[in-house]
């Protein structure tokens, strides 16, 4: 029972510290009739609908297709770099920052492997992290904290692009730059075995369900009937799915709406967190995302401050810095640490340094934009 108990938390650690805090917080605020108003379940439903599509999608091979593609074609020395980094930068922006480094990141070591340039391996996975923590602030279904603010101050599409593109264009600069330089120049690929994409109808199903539910997000078709297209189709086409779906994340965010909403009655507290918002949002956002990591620090922080903005863009930023400032971050590590010969003290010094002057640099940008 104890070793049970032990992997779950290893595997949701997030969810159980969210949990404990919500239980405390209910010593606060005992349960009454306005718990159920903390809860969104748009956000869940559309959170859940964009993970199973993804998956969906992931099954078609179409990610690696996609990786093989451009490395057959455009692959060789710098230009090898900045695919690898910016491949994880653009997907990320429609599939999630976990999805993007899930996909990518083994493709990488199997790669960098093959052509005996084991010695990059740390350079770039830390690149392809900040890669695709950054690019997935691009789009309100990039990450989960962008979703949510998207529907919880009710944005519309200009007013959410008009915040994160600025970041994402200075973000790109200077990850290509960085990217040119991260693996040596003559260095040759070999050749790679295509890697098609398997039942290109059912793919084409997919696009279809992908489309409904940007149509969703930016509030043209009702989420209740998005989530029972996509359930049915799940259902139909991949059941095996509806049970492997990453609900840790769902029962997390349902742990911190209730955190949020306890802690907003509370007058002390709400007057403290007021106040930090009101001197910074930027900074308090990306401060909290340190600490408790930036999908919980964008829910939590919502309830106590109106500058969206400056949260959207604090939260974002903060997926940088540690490694449990944005939770994609320790899917990078967990799957470099299983590789052949990790060295787990240089991975982190890189990450850190790296992060730390990242993160710097865009509240820098941020604060004088």
């Amino acid at each position: 029972m104890l070793a049970k108990l032990k992997t779950f938390f290893e595997k949701e650690t997030v969810l159980c510290i969210s949990a404990l805090c919500a239980a405390l917080t209910m010593l606060l605020v005992p349960v009454d009739g306005a718990y159920i108003g903390y809860i969104d379940f748009r956000v869940l439903c559309l959170l859940w609908c964009l993970m199973a599509v993804v998956a969906l999608v992931q099954e078609c091979g179409t990610f690696r297709f996609l990786a093989v593609w451009l490395v057959r074609r455009f692959g060789g020395g710098r230009v090898l770099g900045i695919i690898l980094v910016l491949l994880p930068f653009f997907t990320a922006m429609l599939v999630t920052n976990d999805v993007a480094l899930l996909t990518f990141v083994p493709f990488t070591l199997l790669l960098l492997e093959s052509i005996d340039c084991r010695e990059r391996t740390v350079e770039v996975l830390v690149l392809q992290t900040v890669a695709a923590n950054l690019g997935s602030m691009a789009t309100p279904v990039g990450n989960p904290q962008n979703l949510y603010l998207y529907g919880a101050y009710s944005l519309g599409a200009g007013e959410f692009f008009a915040a994160v593109l600025p970041l994402t264009a200075v973000s790109l600069v200077v990850l290509t730059v960085c990217a040119a330089f991260v693996l040596p120049k003559g260095l040759v690929v070999p050749a790679l075995e295509a890697a098609p994409i398997r039942d290109k109808g059912k793919l084409a199903v997919y696009g279809v369900l992908f489309a409904l539910c940007l149509l969703t997000v930016f509030h043209v078709l009702p989420y209740g009937v998005m989530t029972v297209i996509v359930l049915i189709a799940v259902a139909v086409m991949q059941p095996k799915l509806l049970k492997e779906q990453d609900y840790g994340l769902l029962a997390t965010f349902v742990c911190f709406f209730i955190v949020s909403g306890n802690l907003g009655r509370v007058e002390a507290v709400r007057q403290v967190l007021q106040d930090l918002l009101g001197r910074s949002a930027l900074l308090t956002s990306a401060a909290a995302s340190q600490v408790i990591s930036n999908v919980p620090a964008a829910v939590l922080l919502s309830a106590f401050t109106e500058n969206w903005k400056e949260l959207l863009q604090g939260v974002n930023i903060g997926g940088l810095g540690t490694p449990i400032a944005s939770l994609a971050s320790l899917i990078t590590l967990k799957l470099y640490l299983r590789s052949e010969q990790p060295r787990a003290g240089r991975f982190l010094a890189v990450f850190t340094v790296v992060n730390v002057v990242g993160l710097a640099g865009l509240l820098a940008f941020a604060l004088a934009f």
